[in-house]
């Protein structure tokens, strides 16, 4: 397998200015928030000659399962690359996805995990993976999954030309635990940690990066949509206890992107205090934490049972002209 390159713009200190937002982005964010400045990690690099040799501070890049690290001179032409903005004005290579890929899927009914069933071609996991790869402010991604399945994610790696650095963490007993295993493999200089369910294949880049920009901004957002049916509270015998304002209701999805400040401080929260949590920004919500609610899209379901299979199969044909023509040009 080809050698995956080394991770974008994550040598050197971030830019730590907000991004710039277009008018039609401010008014769509309503109530206006306060800006917040982002707390980055230094992750600088003290190497400057091409003739350092190794630079032992940098992250590993994983290939074939071997680690090495990168040279003095990778870490200069990082820095150069760091020093860029992309088009959404977010550094390059800021963000770290952690991607959980290690779940069982019960519900699936499957022989393997619903994360690794076929769907038109590929494994599920893999299609978010590249989706993320392709965007300029990833600068590397962390699979949380089981050893044994490993090779689906580096040869979905080799085969698309993927040049985005890829990590491994193991899963743990809960979600949480496989958050907080994915957490410690992450590179200490990036600015945002991005959270997401392989089992959500069809996230699309541009929702993803409407919630890069809102944690950006106030440190902790999810991507949801709102509830289109009506949703009651019952008793535990059935009885209707009230029926909830729907206009407030949202159902939440991933990726979860937060400071991974903000997440590390919620882990020992979580730890000291004995908490279960069910998602990711429920964490800065237990420490009294602002977590923006960013509209995505009702295509990016999760396939759980063989019915979203199903859908899922429907709205990537529905998608393939558009992808077509995207790659046509």
């Amino acid at each position: 397998m080809a050698a995956l390159q080394l991770p974008r713009g994550l040598c050197g200190r971030l830019d730590a200015q907000p991004p710039p937002r277009c008018a039609a982005q401010s008014q769509a964010r309503t109530p206006q928030r306060r800006r917040h400045q982002p707390a980055l990690g230094d992750g600088a690099c003290s190497c400057s000659q091409p003739s350092a040799g190794l630079c032992p501070e940098r992250p590993l890049c994983t290939e074939r399962g071997r680690s090495r690290r990168r040279g003095a001179g990778e870490c200069v032409r990082a820095m150069a690359d760091q020093a860029a903005k992309t088009d959404s004005g977010v550094p390059a290579g800021c963000v770290s996805i952690v991607l959980l890929a290690g779940g069982v899927g019960k519900r699936m009914g499957a022989k393997v995990p619903k994360q690794y069933i076929d769907l038109r071609g590929q494994p599920i996991a893999t299609y978010s993976m590249q989706t993320f790869a392709k965007m300029k402010e990833v600068g590397e991604i962390v699979v949380v999954c089981d050893p044994s399945w490993r090779y689906v994610f580096e040869e979905c790696a080799e085969r698309s030309g993927m040049n985005v650095p890829m990590r491994f963490a193991s899963p743990g007993p809960e979600r949480q635990d496989s958050v907080y295993n994915g957490l410690q493999e992450v590179s200490p200089s990036v600015a945002l940690v991005a959270i997401h369910d392989s089992a959500r294949p069809l996230v699309r880049a541009e929702d993803v990066l409407k919630c890069v920009l809102d944690a950006w901004d106030v440190g902790a957002a999810v991507l949801g949509v709102r509830v289109k049916p009506t949703i009651k509270e019952v008793d535990d015998q059935g009885h209707v206890v009230q029926t909830l304002v729907r206009s407030r209701l949202w159902e939440v999805q991933t990726p979860q992107v937060i400071r991974p400040d903000l997440l590390k401080q919620g882990f020992e929260l979580v730890r000291r205090e004995g908490l279960e949590v069910t998602d990711d920004v429920s964490i800065v919500e237990a420490m009294g934490g602002r977590v923006v609610v960013t509209e995505g899209s009702y295509t990016n379901l999760k396939i759980t049972t063989p019915e979203d299979m199903a859908v899922a199969e429907g709205l990537l044909d529905d998608m393939a002209p558009k992808a077509a023509a995207a790659a046509a040009s």
